[in-house]
């Protein structure tokens, strides 16, 4: 099952909704409906508390996204790629390529969202207010009420000085601004988040045995993924300080291991897949351009007597505008979080559309350790992958 639904792209930004984001919206429907506005304004029948909750619900997470694409406009605005806008469970967050090239520029792509979320709470207020005048219904004074409280929460909260926060964000930029070290502005801001996210647990701990409340849970599990994600912040530094000055072309895997879309299965398993330590591989298309992965996996779904005929092509994994593709100048510190942490762990790289090689988890891997010994990496990859040679030029096998 794929865990992000894409939605289509916004300011040509390419918008997806994790599943987790339909379990917090079923709850705060719910909540919404059976709850907060009852409370609010009385007297309604059932079925208008939940139409009126599915409005507030969608329009929270239309603030949601507006607090995402304010990070990514402003990082825009300076030269960062923005790769996705991404919806889930606690949040959202915008998939960055790169950093942003001065401690200014960090410090507004960092203010951009809490004060998108904070203009917000204004609008729904002053929205509240003009209903409340004009007699609009304590109904729809009440959702625009909660929902200028939430953005107002959503805003102030994100500006705790912390990672992954905003707030922590805006904290490193400052250090950074004010002492010139960008790794040691980002430990700092790190290292709060952990403290940060080490009190939240504790309190939602105290919440639950005091008050016999497990709504202090929620506590809980805020603070433990603070801590887990300012956590990955710190190794994300010491990575990048590691690979500083290593680009993806110094380590790929030359050349390429690939597949036909016309080939079939059952040869691309005996010609590629058994030779060959990946377990997912790019596929070309007749011109020699890539057209996607496909991975054993998939591969292994198609029954034993269809291999003969199936074509590669037929069961790509992640087509060709869902793939990852790099090339030989990116920063293989940018690219390392995706292929070390990611499902695929393997990127094609591509010049003028065409394969020239390929990264994965392992290259990372071994430059990582050979930068820590003082070496850079010889060009062509690990040695257990730079033995692969490319399979015949011979689509129609």
């Amino acid at each position: 099952m794929r865990q992000t639904v894409r939605l289509g792209r916004l300011a040509g930004i390419p918008v997806g909704v994790h599943w987790s984001v339909l379990v917090i919206m079923l709850l705060l429907v719910q909540g919404l409906a059976d709850v907060i506005l009852p409370r609010g304004a009385r007297g309604y029948a059932p079925v208008v508390y939940w139409v009126v909750a599915v409005v507030v619900a969608v329009l929270f997470l239309a603030a949601l996204l507006a607090h995402e694409l304010a990070h990514s406009l402003v990082a825009r605005h300076y030269g960062v790629r923005v790769r996705a806008i991404t919806l889930w469970l606690l949040g959202g967050v915008s998939e960055l390529d790169g950093e942003a090239p001065h401690a200014r520029a960090d410090l507004l792509i960092a203010l951009a969202g809490p004060l998108v979320s904070l203009a917000g709470a204004g609008v729904f207020a002053a929205g509240a207010a003009v209903a409340s005048v004009l007699g609009g219904g304590a109904l729809a004074v009440t959702g625009l009420v909660w929902l200028a409280v939430v953005n107002a929460i959503l805003g102030v909260f994100n500006l705790l000085p912390g990672a992954p926060l905003d707030g922590g964000r805006v904290l490193a930029a400052v250090l950074w601004w004010v002492r010139g070290d960008r790794a040691a502005a980002r430990r700092a801001a790190g290292r709060v988040g952990m403290v940060l996210g080490g009190v939240l647990i504790a309190a939602g701990f105290v919440e639950v045995l005091l008050t016999a409340n497990f709504s202090g849970l929620w506590l809980v599990v805020l603070g433990w993924f603070l801590v887990m994600a300012a956590r990955a912040e710190t190794v994300d530094v010491m990575l990048r300080k590691t690979l500083a000055g290593i680009r993806v072309g110094d380590v790929m895997t030359t050349p390429a291991v690939y597949g036909y879309t016309s080939q079939s299965v059952a040869d691309f398993v005996a010609t590629v897949a058994r030779r060959h330590p990946h377990r997912i591989f790019p596929v070309l298309d007749l011109d020699g351009r890539l057209a996607g992965l496909v991975s054993l996996t998939r591969l292994a779904k198609v029954p034993t007597a269809d291999r003969g005929t199936v074509r590669v092509g037929e069961v790509v994994s992640v087509p060709v505008d869902r793939t990852r593709v790099l090339d030989p100048a990116t920063a293989l510190v940018d690219a390392a979080p995706a292929l070390l942490s990611g499902g695929h762990r393997l990127a094609p790289v591509v010049i003028d559309g065409r394969l020239t090689g390929i990264v994965t988890h392992r290259d990372v891997a071994r430059a990582t350790e050979l930068a820590e010994l003082g070496v850079t990496p010889d060009r062509g990859g690990s040695a257990e992958t730079t033995s692969g040679t490319q399979i015949p030029a011979d689509p129609g096998r």
